[in-house]
């Protein structure tokens, strides 16, 4: 028993460089991320069990959490499904969210690849 508790425990368990930064829980979409951001680094977990998936379909709405609550553009993108690592560039207009809280956000006016990540406070 102890065992499984060990790996429930590991599944959102930051990398070192995260660990002792306060996450941001995040949805976007049908994924549910905890994000920290360390200055121009950012961390994004997925929390959120999803049958097979890829990182081609994970990887924007991982983007999209990380530069909601950093407030920057992801310049550069690597991990996997399950956890996502992004540079940041913050030189450009974003606003980052609150850092305490948890957001639901969706993807409106979608259009050609581009539209608007609207996101509220979860109740």
């Amino acid at each position: 028993m102890a065992i499984s508790l060990g790996l429930l425990l590991g599944c959102n368990t930051p990398g070192p460089d995260f660990r002792d930064i306060r996450p941001v829980r995040i949805s976007v979409g049908k994924s549910t991320f905890d994000v920290r951001v360390d200055g121009t680094r950012a961390q994004a977990i997925r929390l959120t069990p999803e049958w097979a998936p890829r990182l081609a379909a994970v990887a924007p709405r991982g983007v999209a959490a990380i530069e909601a609550v950093s407030g920057c553009k992801a310049r550069k993108l690597d991990g996997d499904q399950a956890v996502l690592l992004a540079r940041l560039d913050c030189g450009g207009p974003l606003q980052p969210l609150p850092r305490s809280g948890e957001y639901d956000c969706e993807f409106e006016h979608v259009f050609e690849g581009f539209g608007d990540l609207i996101c509220e406070p979860a109740l």
